[in-house]
């Protein structure tokens, strides 16, 4: 689920990015993502919450960035997506009795921290106006 927050979050903002200025209805935004107004909505809504995205109800409402998109990091849509690791872990719980299972949870934890952290880090790195210029 982290994958597709992240990228919808990031299609959002760039879309708001491409006319910092201009109020973008929650209709026009879900046309670019290829999906509905309602989702939309509880996205900006996560968005404006963290300071990122501000809204106006109405006629002539809509979205439209918070601040200027050299100061948003992808890091910080990351943590607010990030509510786990971005590997899962098995459906399955693992045997106790089995000397692998019975450790496997807390090794796979370890390491699955340490690849949140190297992801957060390369995400800091690059702003919305820096991902923007150079993939969009």
């Amino acid at each position: 689920m982290i994958r597709s927050k992240f990228a919808t979050s990031v299609h959002i903002l760039s879309l708001l990015g491409s006319s910092p200025e201009e109020w973008m209805s929650s209709d026009f935004i879900a046309g670019s993502l290829n999906s509905n107004p309602a989702m939309v909505r509880k996205e900006i809504s996560m968005l404006r919450e963290a300071g990122l995205v501000e809204s106006k109800e109405g006629k002539n409402g809509g979205a439209r960035l918070a601040k200027p998109m050299a100061d948003i990091r992808l890091s910080e849509i990351f943590a607010l997506v990030k509510n786990d690791h971005i590997f899962g872990f098995s459906p399955n719980e693992p045997n106790p009795s089995c000397p692998v299972g019975a450790r496997i949870k807390d090794g796979l934890d370890g390491l699955f921290t340490e690849l949140d952290d190297a992801v957060a880090r390369k995400l800091h790195g690059v702003s919305l106006a820096e991902f923007i210029k150079k993939y969009l």
